[in-house]
């Protein structure tokens, strides 16, 4: 990990075209600007965290419902081929 020292008002540039900003310091927070392309996403780490646990939640459920698809669809099969259970 890079470790910094900015003041009010300093930049640091990640890349060509990310630059972070120290907008302000009062206390024990800072405020942070920063400039991103539109392409790039910008969260915060807990809000990033949440939209990755909801977006695997997602998968295992679409996972799950196109394994019972798949597995409706087979017995499916089965019946018209005369292998299922009648």
């Amino acid at each position: 990990m890079l470790v910094l020292t900015r003041k009010k008002g300093q930049s640091v540039m990640i890349g060509h075209d990310i630059e972070v900003s120290l907008i302000d310091i009062q206390g024990d927070q800072v405020r942070l600007g920063i400039k991103a392309p539109k392409s790039i996403a910008v969260h915060r780490k807990e809000i990033y965290e949440e939209i990755i646990r909801e977006n695997r939640l997602a998968t295992m459920n679409s996972l799950a419902g196109i394994a019972k698809l798949k597995k409706h669809t087979e017995n499916g099969a089965e019946d018209k081929e005369g292998g299922g259970k009648n």
